[in-house]
């Protein structure tokens, strides 16, 4: 089930500054994720999932929740970027990793799944959108039970 409503209501109440650097980079995502993935809210954040019909299963800490791909989220001191792809896949790190810097000149800020931007005007939005390509749903279930669960 898709929830338009909470998920636009987010970015709503975002400052105008981080709402453009937000839509835009839900813009990027939502242009190249490929077909299956849904988007909803998800732990307080706009997030694509695997839906249940897809992957019935769900999530293995809470099965009643769709299976977690990706989310963004407007944090206190940056914009986050939460793939949890990246997470699993060493290969999709690596390829990551060398084509940052090749979109932005400053430094990968960077936990496991999550990718920080303190600053709006260095988000390298080809670059997450390209990210969000690399993975289907079915890749991403694969890699899941192989790999997380």
């Amino acid at each position: 089930m898709n929830h338009p409503t909470a998920v636009a209501d987010y970015y709503t109440e975002l400052p105008a500054d981080r709402r453009e650097a937000m839509e835009r980079l839900r813009d990027s995502i939502e242009a190249n994720l490929p077909g299956g993935f849904e988007s909803r809210m998800n732990y307080g954040m706009p997030s694509w999932v695997v839906p249940h019909d897809t992957y019935p299963a769900g999530y293995h800490v809470k099965p009643e929740l769709p299976l977690p791909f990706l989310s963004i989220a407007s944090q206190r001191s940056h914009i986050a970027v939460y793939h949890m792809g990246i997470y699993a896949s060493p290969p999709l790190m690596a390829w990551f990793v060398g084509e940052f810097p090749k979109h932005c000149s400053r430094k990968l800020n960077m936990g496991k799944s999550c990718i920080r931007f303190k600053n709006t005007k260095h988000i390298p939005f080809d670059l997450i959108g390209e990210l969000c390509s690399k993975m289907s749903p079915q890749d991403w279930i694969e890699i899941y039970e192989s790999e997380v669960k």
